[in-house]
């Protein structure tokens, strides 16, 4: 075990930040921040924190009174709910409507951005799961995304934002599907985004699609699609982080079709959370 495998040693001025979801056994972001901490001698610690949906409120208001906590990254469930409760929100987050990193100002107001639609497309185009010039990866290609939530929105718009021929999303109550294309196409995405009612879906005629439901958290899910609709060229995206291989990714592989995990969402955007909850400021240890 190396030093970079260690979690600094937390002391009485150690500043908290945390990853608020519900469940947290499956997210990244303690084990990335603790490694970076480590890394770069930041006296900080980042720790998962369960806050069930029905008690957000409850959560926060408990999170805001900390005299140590900071900031924190955010993921399922709490994205779009978690951006009312915000005082200011970041481009991202207007453009989503939705919040993954939030931070406590110095007289309490709370913060709140999202970075995962950038996340996603620089992990799309600096992974290349589909082995061919970086500017012909989103070039004229059609994409599904399922599931209309934060995630879903921030992505739709990054991706409007490359040159693309079309991005429809699709979901189970299609009026949040129309929800979230109306929301890109007022914020610069109205000749690129659609929305799809399920049973309208040709999924032949998709060169990507994207799970962004929490559908693949838990073993006994049902699939979010059926792999043998799609191409046998279609490239098949997930954004959940753990399990890194979910069902939908496994059956992908196993018919030979290129795949895209979840984990590089967060990897391409980390840096921009870190910075933006406070994470890197290393400041000297107060007594």
């Amino acid at each position: 075990m190396t030093r970079h495998d260690l979690i600094r040693a937390v002391t009485g001025t150690t500043r908290l930040f945390g990853c608020i979801a519900s469940p947290t056994d499956h997210v990244r972001a303690p084990m990335i921040f603790n490694k970076i901490f480590t890394e770069r001698d930041i006296n900080a610690v980042m720790v998962p924190v369960d806050i069930p949906a029905e008690q957000l409120v409850e959560g926060i208001k408990g999170l805001r009174a900390l005299g140590n906590f900071e900031g924190a990254a955010v993921t399922i469930p709490h994205k779009l709910n978690l951006a009312v409760f915000c005082d200011e929100l970041g481009p991202g987050a207007k453009a989503a409507a939705a919040v993954n990193a939030v931070r406590f100002t110095a007289d309490g107001h709370l913060l709140g951005d999202n970075f995962d639609g950038h996340g996603f497309v620089a992990g799309l185009l600096g992974e290349n799961p589909v082995g061919v010039l970086p500017e012909q990866i989103l070039k004229n290609k059609s994409i599904l995304i399922i599931g209309a939530g934060g995630a879903a929105r921030s992505i739709a718009l990054s991706l409007a934002e490359q040159p693309i021929t079309r991005v429809d999303i699709t979901n189970r109550t299609l009026s949040r599907a129309e929800e979230a294309v109306q929301l890109v196409q007022k914020l610069g995405g109205d000749t690129k985004v659609f929305a799809i009612q399920s049973n309208d879906i040709d999924f032949h005629a998709y060169d990507m699609v994207i799970n962004a439901t929490p559908l693949g958290l838990r073993e006994k899910d049902e699939m979010p699609l059926d792999i043998n609709l799609l191409r046998t060229d279609c490239l098949v995206c997930d954004i959940i982080m753990i399990p890194e291989r979910t069902p939908l990714i496994l059956a992908a592989q196993q018919t030979g079709r290129p795949v895209h995990i979840g984990r590089y969402m967060l990897d391409y955007q980390v840096d921009l959370i870190g910075k933006f909850i406070g994470a890197y400021e290393k400041t000297e240890d107060r007594t």
